[in-house]
């Protein structure tokens, strides 16, 4: 019988380590939050004045956390 590989319940997806990269950018720089709001140091670029134009940030974060961690697979 062949066997196929192992996969540890320890190993994380790409895709788990990108969302975690994602959360910690957010949080501590304030990444695409609206203007009312000050992060450490680095503002992430624009602010979003609609929650829609906040979650397009964070999906556009997100891409660009997934594509650091997969080596731009």
């Amino acid at each position: 019988m062949e066997e196929g590989p192992v996969v540890h319940s320890s190993a994380r997806r790409d895709e788990d380590i990108a969302l975690d990269l994602m959360k910690f950018i957010a949080m501590t720089t304030g990444y695409g939050r609206t203007s009312g709001g000050s992060g450490a140091g680095f503002t992430g670029g624009a602010a979003a004045s609609k929650p829609d134009e906040y979650a397009a940030h964070l999906l556009e974060l997100y891409a660009k956390c997934k594509a650091a961690v997969g080596g731009g697979k």
